[in-house]
């Protein structure tokens, strides 16, 4: 199992980033969370299959249609284990 973090910059809040992140997830079996950031980007940590993760990595490269990625900051973490992927709406 590969986890990793990300921080999506861009115009990613506001166009459903979050919420097409966790369909997309579901779909793949990746778990983990995804958040809203106070500084207008996205967060997220993610683990499952390293095919996987790559591949929610590269959608997160463009995400849906209405965002506009300008970069996704990627970092190895430890493995962690989610029990499912969950949008958090905290702020």
């Amino acid at each position: 199992m590969k986890t990793v973090h990300l921080l999506i910059s861009g115009k990613v809040q506001g166009v459903f980033f979050r919420e097409s992140a966790r369909k997309l997830a579901e779909k793949i079996h990746i778990k983990g969370w995804i958040k809203n950031r106070t500084d207008e980007k996205v967060e997220a940590m993610i683990t499952g299959e390293e095919s996987d993760v790559n591949d929610f990595v590269n959608w997160c490269d463009t995400g849906p249609e209405r965002a506009e990625v300008t970069n996704v900051m990627v970092t190895r973490e430890p493995e962690t284990s989610f029990e499912k992927f969950k949008v958090i709406r905290n702020y």
